[in-house]
């Protein structure tokens, strides 16, 4: 197979679908001899945050000499972002050869692997080949039946924010979702809980200790200092002062505390991350759209918030980070609470021009338009984002205020191809 070829076979309408369980990835690895058990492993589950974190615990492992695996779901721009070593993306080449490799063991299996098993398997392998020291594994939802979750106990379990999100698949209380994620728990593994939730909490603690695993989670007590900025944050986190992260975005900061406390345990477990590995991995680490700069003058920022919990630490960030309201560009998928996020938006909005996502579970742009019109915040749906971004872009230059698109993961290459197209005469984007 080539590229085309091996990624026309991972999308086959054959695999698609989310049909939770590990039967079939389990007989998928056997058939592959397990490569999930070549390397150690850190495993992250969570509603939101567990991207960031991931990105960063890899660049600090990156930087204190260990050769780094990071897989995370899903790619924001490009497929090959889901599999990363070293902070490089693998190459189209290896991908195809490991998907020609997997792909007769696929057409024998009677119950066919779902997309996502499948590219989880082509990221166990290309760890495998490339003997990574230790892979950071993102869960793509859920955790308990989550195809990664066929990992041997891992170094460390670590579960980020959680929030109302997959109900259908998860539950529909907080608590019932801390049980799915909380699945990635092995006996005798460290657990970290990074989020707020007591409820989470309660949850997570109480499994940890039923399988006898050592329980921490972030002190935001010992989180001071914090310096906001489009630029990124500079804060002291307990006896680590002036850290300093290039994400910006109120979120961040705690994320990377619970970085700190990860690289605590991580040394326990017998590594060896210095304090310096642990500052100059925080300071490279680059993770896109997450109140991600895109353009200057005017200031074009982009936030993937997709959920609730998302919608409301983008508008916590614009408050901290942005001088001024924001022009606000903005899509959601329906299934989620798109009413409440509008309402969440509008407290920062100026105006608002609405898209709808390229995704088969969008909320069109005049059904969205219409929530923020019950807050009375002007908006003005769109029928493309080229439109959108000419729209948006030219107010918030004329207006001297910054642009923020903000809502589904899924609209990130779509706003950042328009704003390129805009910008390329003349003016350079930020990268």
């Amino acid at each position: 197979m080539n590229y085309s070829e091996a990624m026309s076979f991972i999308h086959s309408v054959e695999w698609q679908g989310s049909r939770p369980g590990l039967e079939r990835i389990t007989e998928l690895s056997e058939m592959m001899s397990h490569p999930e058990g070549s390397f150690s492993a850190v495993h992250v589950a969570g509603t939101n945050g567990k991207g960031s974190f991931c990105a960063m615990l890899a660049s600090v492992l990156h930087a204190a000499g260990y050769k780094t695996g990071l897989f995370t779901s899903p790619y924001i721009e490009f497929f090959e972002e889901r599999m990363q070593i070293n902070g490089r993306m693998i190459g189209r080449d290896e991908l195809a050869d490991i998907v020609t490799d997997i792909s007769p063991l696929c057409e024998r299996m009677s119950d066919k692997p779902t997309e996502f098993e499948l590219i989880t398997a082509v990221g166990f392998e290309y760890f495998r080949r490339n003997r990574v020291d230790i892979a950071v594994i993102e869960c793509g939802m859920g955790g308990r039946l989550d195809s990664t979750n066929i990992l041997p106990p891992p170094l460390l379990s670590v579960i980020t924010g959680i929030s109302l999100d997959h109900v259908q698949f998860l539950g529909n209380t907080i608590s019932a979702i801390a049980g799915e994620k909380a699945g990635i728990i092995k006996p005798h593994s460290p657990v970290l809980f990074g989020g707020n939730s007591p409820d989470a909490e309660k949850v997570i603690s109480e499994t940890a200790e039923s399988r006898g695993c050592e329980y921490r989670k972030k002190d935001l007590s010992k989180l001071k200092n914090v310096k906001y900025g489009i630029d990124g944050s500079v804060f002291t986190y307990g006896n680590y002062e002036n850290v300093r992260i290039p994400l910006a975005g109120a979120y961040q900061p705690e994320n990377a505390a619970s970085v700190i406390e990860a690289v605590h345990i991580l040394n326990r477990r017998g590594l060896k991350i210095s304090e310096k590995a642990l500052r100059t991995g925080l300071a490279d680490v680059s993770w896109k759209g997450r109140f991600e700069v895109l353009h200057r003058d005017p200031t074009v920022i982009f936030d993937g918030g997709h959920n609730e919990e998302g919608i409301a630490a983008a508008v916590r960030s614009a408050k901290l980070c942005l001088d001024r309201r924001p022009v606000i560009i903005s899509g959601v998928l329906r299934d989620k609470d798109h009413k409440k996020m509008a309402s969440e938006i509008s407290e920062i909005a100026d105006t608002v021009f609405t898209v709808t996502p390229s995704s088969v579970r969008a909320l069109s742009a005049a059904d969205y338009a219409d929530d923020y019109a019950e807050t009375g915040v002007a908006a003005h749906p769109c029928g493309s984002f080229s439109e959108a971004v000419s729209k948006g872009y030219a107010l918030a230059a004329r207006k001297g205020s910054p642009l923020l698109c903000v809502g589904s993961l899924y609209s990130y290459a779509d706003f950042k191809n328009a704003l390129k197209k805009l910008t390329e005469n003349g003016v350079k984007p930020h990268e």
